[in-house]
């Protein structure tokens, strides 16, 4: 027990070094924005450059980039690679952002690695807490001697810290208005900032990207001689609907195939996800069709991905998603109008820096709220979201914390009634806090 409680302590002790070093984005907001590579270059030369020993794909966009690495990872893992996943943020366990095989980085790893990086400390250099992470990560899927590795930008792109990697293929999923203060005010800005991660003569997919956004992106990949395909414009989804809660997609080269992600917004993610494997086939990665088929199947219990339109009960039918963008919450409230229910109760909270206005509006005004916010000085606050949510003619009372609201909306609900949660990704992980989703202690 003594000797359980003192791994405890010194788990707490890596992890609080991890977040100090300097503020974390996704706990500080803004403060915790550092662009540039200089610091990620240094870093990786510190570890004599891990990411050169294996094959990666590089995944950036607005929406979805989080589904498209999670279903190239699985179905790349069923096809008999050693695979790499790197994502954020995390949920419940800081581990979730770094997998081999869909098994989570070992605490053991992860505090013997900031032990080590104590006694190196780059000299000149103020890494911040997602620096430390990514080199963390290509160093630990080196150690493990993965054969590929699904990195997944953290925000941006030309200037993410993941972005000194050279990938066999670079994927854009689409491309919306987010973190307009770092990225830009313009669609256009936005767009260039993710094509950033095209590298000279390797190929691109596009998910989806229409009009300026669309020439924005052919004309950097032009630039890098890049062969650029948008997956919108050779369909490889031709037919998509929802049979017991998994997605059917009748596709052009992979058969039938059932996607354990459910929800409409999930086509265009499928859609990028098998272009870019015709791609892969291209550049002789060891691709089954079969496996494919397997990858998306099993998606979640092979990655353990969670929170997208994922169902945590059944009566009530309570449902949460991760959308928390303007580019994202309508494609959740329009998967919404397609569930079966009586009536709607919605557990939200939002982060400060969001477009709440323009979300606000997106909302179902025939629905009981239960308004709420995440632990984080990020939040909006759950009374200031109560007030802006009245303008838009939205009504609900006040929750301190995510499962007093949840609580409260389990104890109001018919059984055939619907409970929504989300928001944001970080009322999502107090949720999955509250439920028990995290491990135990282990090594």
């Amino acid at each position: 027990m003594a000797r359980k409680e003192e791994l405890a302590r010194k788990w707490e002790r890596t992890l609080q070094y991890l977040y100090n070093q300097r503020p974390a984005f996704e706990r500080d907001g803004a403060a915790g924005y550092k662009p540039g590579l200089d610091t990620s270059i240094a870093l990786d030369k510190l570890y004599h450059e891990p990411h050169r020993r294996y094959r990666i794909i590089h995944i950036a966009g607005t929406n979805g980039k989080g589904s498209t690495a999670h279903l190239i990872a699985s179905c790349l893992q069923k096809c008999g690679y050693r695979v790499g996943l790197f994502t954020s943020p995390h949920f419940v366990d800081f581990r979730e952002r770094i997998r081999v095989n869909g098994k989570k980085i070992s605490r053991n790893f992860v505090m013997q690695w900031v032990a080590d990086y104590k006694q190196k400390q780059l000299k000149g250099f103020e890494p911040s807490f997602f620096e430390l992470t990514s080199t963390m990560a290509f160093d630990y899927f080196a150690w493990r001697n993965v054969n590929v590795a699904v990195i997944e930008t953290g925000l941006g792109g030309r200037l993410d810290s993941s972005n000194i990697v050279t990938p066999d293929l670079s994927i854009i999923t689409n491309i919306g208005f987010d973190h307009q203060q770092f990225l830009g005010n313009t669609i256009e800005q936005i767009a260039s900032e993710k094509a950033g991660i095209i590298k000279h003569g390797k190929p691109v997919v596009v998910g989806h990207a229409e009009g300026s956004v669309r020439q924005v992106i052919y004309n950097y990949a032009q630039r890098q001689y890049a062969k650029i395909v948008f997956a919108q414009d050779k369909p490889e989804v031709i037919d998509a609907k929802q049979v017991d809660g998994m997605l059917r997609l009748k596709t052009v080269n992979y058969g039938t195939i059932n996607c354990e992600l459910n929800g409409e917004f999930q086509i265009e993610n499928a859609n990028t996800v098998l272009t870019a494997f015709n791609v892969l086939k291209q550049l002789k990665y060891r691709v089954r069709d079969d496996a494919i088929r397997e990858g998306f199947a099993t998606v979640v219990e092979t990655t353990g991905l969670m929170g997208r339109w994922m169902r945590i009960d059944t009566k009530p039918l309570t449902i949460c998603d991760s959308a928390h963008n303007m580019a994202s919450m309508p494609l959740a409230m329009k998967q919404l109008q397609l569930e079966q229910f009586d009536d709607l109760h919605m557990v939200i909270g939002f982060m400060a820096d969001k477009d709440v206005n323009g979300i606000l509006d997106l909302l179902p005004k025939k629905a009981t709220y239960y308004f709420t916010q995440a632990q984080t000085s990020r939040a909006l606050p759950v009374t200031a979201l109560q007030e802006l949510a009245a303008e838009h003619g939205l009504r609900g009372k006040v929750y301190n914390n995510v499962m007093e609201a949840l609580d409260a909306a389990r104890a109001a609900a018919a059984p055939r009634d619907l409970i929504y949660v989300g928001g944001s990704m970080y009322v999502l992980a107090e949720l999955f806090q509250g439920l028990g989703y995290g491990d135990q202690l282990e090594n």
